[in-house]
């Protein structure tokens, strides 16, 4: 890929202006905006439905990069890819239908990706990577903002890298928690291509600086 693409996961903005807040991140120089639906049940958090993604469609052109954290995904895809998501991507370790769902993304007409939690093994995505347009690995446990980093997931990183060169040398690798200005390069080289970034970004008291150093 030629660029590092910065989607500023809208976690961490002021839901009660977010129309604004995605503008600031327009504004910034983002690429994408990484939405993270969270179900309670999947992940100790709930956050919001379609309904987020269909407002948020209206105010910006940006690419919507959305990752359900949900159990049996499938049964939202349709209602989620009708609101406007460019990107859905699933945790593997939330359903048993892990290859019906990410048709299923496909046959609704968005671009699909596997996401694997940090005590999952890069394996794992191996069954599933021949189809996927993006492939996330999480260096925090999902469910909740703000974590510390966790410096294996550079391991993971250049693990998948291997495994995407040799399988789908078109599948996006992006990573996602914790991730800042100081620890960004040191992804990239890994192999990340996509940076999810949410209080580093929304929190920054110059956001165009903060996504400019990220894509440097």
């Amino acid at each position: 890929m030629s660029k590092t693409i910065i989607a500023p996961s809208i976690l961490s903005a002021n839901f009660a202006q977010m129309g604004s807040e995605i503008r600031r991140m327009e504004e910034a120089g983002a690429d994408w905006i990484h939405c993270d639906v969270m179900d309670g049940i999947f992940v100790p958090n709930i956050t919001f439905g379609p309904k987020m993604i269909k407002d948020i469609r209206k105010t910006t052109m940006l690419t919507l990069d959305v990752h359900l954290m949900i159990t049996e995904p499938i049964r939202y895809i349709p209602q989620f890819a009708e609101a406007g998501a460019d990107f859905i991507t699933i945790q593997v370790e939330s359903t048993d239908k892990v290859e019906e769902t990410l048709k299923e993304i496909k046959n609704r007409g968005c671009k699909c990706g596997a996401v694997i939690s940090p005590d999952t093994p890069v394996e794992t995505l191996r069954k599933y990577l021949h189809m996927c347009d993006l492939a996330l690995v999480m260096s925090v446990h999902p469910g909740f903002g703000g974590q510390k980093f966790i410096e294996s997931s550079v391991d993971k990183i250049i693990e998948l890298k291997k495994l995407r060169d040799e399988l789908n040398p078109n599948c996006i690798i992006e990573i996602d928690g914790g991730i800042t200005e100081d620890n960004v390069c040191l992804v990239k080289q890994a192999g990340a291509e996509a940076i999810v970034a949410g209080s580093a970004i929304f929190g920054s008291a110059d956001p165009a600086k903060t996504v400019a150093k990220m894509k440097l």
